[in-house]
């Protein structure tokens, strides 16, 4: 018996790892592309064994030979092969939501978005409360904020909520209001506006914080009900091309639901999560500090706080009234103390922290928390973000690099806000906005994303904007402010390997090399052959995720 023991023993000890009994593939007839500091790397196949990437072979290397029986071939057809994209900063529980609720992206007029409602309702007729998303008042010909009493009309009695396409505001019925309780002597909350006509009264939009008074009253998805959610988003990213995504701002029983998700191995791409700062559970969760998961699919080592609001509702805070509205500058969400005791708290528990801000007000106040709470706290290394980095004082940009900041942005958030950003902040500090060229010029780091569901998740749209400061339709003809646009690699870039940086997982993901993850996309077109303008358009073939196709 102890023979045959010590047989058993030494067979075991002889074997290969498991990951090398594993097959090889290989990925050949493609155009190859990926970053890697900084520089361009062109390559026409890539061989990977499981979920690790063994080689990528370049141009003037030669291929393993055909008789080779221990790699599977696949032909990539001449299509074009990218590394994973990752998205730095979106919203995913809201995103799954959002495909399950009215879209009003787009609506012309007032009465459009209540009669895009008005059609929903038909096709979710049982429904306690009927939300939507995505109105945007800038378009609308008087650029009015909406009413409640033209949801009244066709909804007297059912209660209606509308998300601004920011999610900074939100459009109530009068139903809502009254189940909130909301009436003229309802006093706004700090960082928060109830818009109330002359005589008190509220006209059905809430701005900010203000908004939480309607959000209370509406029943909450359970945390099974939150995993459905939450994989039919994941899911729907997959096929868009992203194969990671940083979750801006998550809930204890958000962060349930992905940990189910995530032993259950059903997590289809990897999700970088942010705590909530608001979450009851905060405290508790600063004390035990971030989360041993054990995953490389999931991963809670992070803080999400919002400084102030958007600049579309003119929430974002100001150092100087906006310039179409005077004596207003915009809502601070915290005051100076309290958001300070926030960064220095989840520092201090070893978070990494990522803090919304937009205006110039709000950014000039991270960056000072920043500055003093880094050195207090020795946090440096954990490479805090901010998350927007919208409107900067010119002062205040070489400041990310000086801090070790990363500016984690959103170029569609430059195209999609060009017909209304100069009439908010004016000429001169339209110089610090949506600047990534003076940040790259002075040696930030920037992270990309698209804050889904209040844009499009799509991440060539996001490259086609980083590179043209256009629209769809290519306007403004030479690009909005064209000269704080990135090439094409640098775009590239902020979406592979200086996101994977963003989230300390530049050795795992971000770029197709040797020993990172086999995370991948093919797509239909050679973006660095088409014209930039034409970029937007390409589409997604296959997602890869670990070495498996996902989507």
């Amino acid at each position: 018996m102890l023979k045959n023991y010590k047989l058993l023993l030494l067979t075991c000890l002889c074997l290969p790892p498991l990951t090398s009994l594993a097959q090889s593939k290989l990925i050949n007839n493609i155009n190859g592309y990926t970053v890697s500091n900084g520089k361009l790397v062109e390559f026409k196949a890539l061989q990977f064994n499981g979920d690790v990437i063994e080689k990528i072979y370049l141009e003037n290397e030669h291929l393993p030979y055909s008789t080779n029986t221990s790699i599977v071939r696949i032909d990539g057809q001449g299509k074009t092969l990218l590394p994973g994209l990752i998205d730095a900063h979106g919203h995913v529980l809201s995103y799954g939501l959002s495909l399950m609720r009215a879209q009003l992206r787009g609506s012309v007029t007032e009465q459009q978005a209540v009669e895009t409602v008005v059609a929903f309702r038909q096709l979710q007729p049982t429904m306690q409360w009927i939300q939507g998303r995505g109105w945007n008042q800038v378009l609308w010909p008087q650029q009015n904020f909406p009413v409640a009493a033209s949801l009244d009309k066709v909804f007297p009695d059912t209660p209606v909520w509308l998300i601004r396409i920011d999610g900074h505001a939100g459009w109530a019925n009068s139903a809502a209001m009254k189940i909130a309780g909301i009436s003229s002597a309802t006093i706004s909350p700090e960082g928060g506006e109830i818009i109330k006509y002359a005589d008190g009264q509220p006209t059905g939009v809430f701005i900010d914080n203000a908004m939480s008074l309607i959000t209370a009253k509406i029943p909450q998805p359970s945390i099974d009900e939150q995993q459905e959610v939450l994989l039919t988003a994941l899911t729907s990213l997959a096929k868009q091309g992203l194969t990671s995504v940083h979750d801006a701002g998550i809930g204890s029983d958000t962060i349930a639901a992905y940990k189910a998700l995530n032993d259950a191995n059903k997590l289809p791409i990897r999700v970088y999560a942010m705590i909530d700062a608001e979450d009851p559970e905060f405290n508790k969760m600063m004390q035990a500090g971030p989360m041993a998961l054990g995953s490389d699919k999931l991963h809670i080592s992070s803080v999400k706080i919002s400084a102030d609001g958007a600049l579309g509702s003119r929430g974002a805070a100001l150092i100087e009234d906006y310039s179409d509205l005077a004596g207003h500058k915009g809502l601070l969400l915290y005051s100076k103390k309290d958001l300070g005791d926030t960064i220095q708290q989840a520092m201090d528990a070893g978070f990494q922290v990522n803090t919304h801000a937009i205006g110039d007000h709000a950014n000039k106040i991270v960056l000072d928390h920043y500055q003093a709470n880094i050195a207090t706290s020795n946090s440096r290394h954990l490479r805090h973000r901010i998350e927007h980095a919208q409107v900067l004082q010119l002062s205040d940009i070489p400041r990310f690099a000086q801090l070790n900041v990363i500016a984690s942005m959103q170029a569609t958030h430059a195209t999609s806000d060009k017909n209304m950003a100069l009439d908010r902040i004016g000429n001169a500090r339209i110089k610090g906005a949506y600047a990534w060229r003076k940040l790259l010029s002075a040696d930030a780091i920037i992270a990309a994303g698209s804050d889904f569901p209040i844009e499009s998740p799509n991440p060539f749209y996001g490259l086609h904007a980083s590179v043209t400061r256009q629209d769809h339709d290519n306007q403004p003809v030479d690009g909005w402010y064209r000269r704080e646009s990135m090439n094409l690699t640098e775009a590239l870039a902020t979406f592979t390997t200086h996101a994977a940086f963003a989230a300390h997982q530049e050795q795992m993901i971000g770029q197709l090399a040797p020993k990172h993850k086999a995370d991948f996309i093919l797509i239909d077109k050679d973006i660095f052959a088409i014209n930039p303008e034409d970029i937007w358009k390409t589409k997604v073939l296959e997602t890869w995720v670990d070495g498996e196709r996902v989507e």
